[in-house]
């Protein structure tokens, strides 16, 4: 595979980033766990800002903003383009006090979650102080490329 292959299939695992699966090559892991640990291990040693950018380059959920195919479907598993109205502006309600008391928009792999599952993660997490929740945050993006290279191979 040539770089420009690997990067037009791996590049868009961590969300707008093809930054880190630059980070891999030119000698990427052969199998998808040594890939996810690889890629992983690229996000954990940049510097604060990359992960940051990294973490607001993710949509808000049930967002009606465009959002990269994969984030579409994943939000669809979950159901969250079937969200009640009340769910819905329980939905914009919780991801405007995040984004004011963190700087950033809610992270969460949503694969096997509810709706409901993810309006309580969301309530939960708002009383998390900054420097857990930007852990937490990379955490489930983590989670999210696992999901994805798991989708991919």
């Amino acid at each position: 595979m040539t770089k420009a292959e690997f990067l037009a299939r791996f590049g868009p695992v961590y969300e707008a980033s093809p930054w880190v699966a630059e980070g891999v090559w030119p000698d990427p892991p052969r199998n998808r766990d040594a890939l996810a640990a690889a890629m992983a291990a690229v996000v954990d040693a940049a510097p604060r800002e990359a992960k940051l950018a990294l973490i607001r380059a993710h949509p808000e959920l049930a967002s009606r903003a465009r959002m990269a195919d994969a984030s579409v479907m994943e939000q669809s598993g979950a159901g969250l383009d079937q969200c009640s109205p009340d769910e819905f502006a329980a939905f914009q309600r919780l991801n405007a006090a995040y984004n004011t008391r963190f700087g950033f928009p809610f992270i969460v792999a949503v694969k096997g979650l509810t709706r409901a599952d993810i309006l309580a993660a969301f309530e939960s997490r708002l009383t998390n102080d900054a420097e857990a929740e930007f852990q937490t945050a990379i955490a489930q993006i983590h989670r999210i490329a696992a999901f994805r290279l798991a989708d991919l191979l």
